[in-house]
């Protein structure tokens, strides 16, 4: 990997310890939480939606885990505002992984999509489209 991988290392380390959005929303139009059992990172996701009850206003995550869950969720949290939740339903691995900028081990992939799976699943228990989820778990 060449010199920009670096710059993306540099960024992920930046995030990790200097997480953006970190902490809890009082006024959450819908909080979720979600675990990687395999390496015991852990991430709840805080969303509060605009007024159309479908663009994002704001998000914030807490939790604690790797650099890659946490850098991820950092991440993720600045890339959601503004978007809508069939935007954020829409996102895959793949977005995940161009997010972050550098080729994430086999091993280490449910740590970098733990908390866009969180959110997902945070927006479908808020549409309903599921209704019986207390833990998001990257393994199932």
């Amino acid at each position: 990997m060449g010199g920009g991988s670096d710059m993306y290392r540099q960024q992920i380390l930046d995030h990790y310890k200097n997480p953006r959005n970190h902490g809890e929303l009082d006024d959450a139009t819908f909080s979720h939480t979600g675990e990687n059992p395999s390496c015991g990172d852990t991430i709840t996701v805080d969303v509060r939606l605009e007024d159309d009850d479908e663009t994002i206003e704001y998000v914030a995550f807490s939790g604690d885990g790797c650099a890659i869950s946490q850098a991820s969720a950092s991440m993720l949290s600045e890339r959601l505002q503004g978007t809508t939740l069939d935007e954020l339903e829409a996102m895959d691995t793949d977005d995940i992984t161009e997010m972050l900028g550098v080729d994430i081990s086999p091993m280490r992939i449910k740590c970098a999509v733990l908390a866009r799976q969180v959110a997902q699943d945070g927006a479908k228990l808020y549409e309903g489209e599921i209704d019986d989820l207390d833990v998001t778990k990257t393994e199932d």
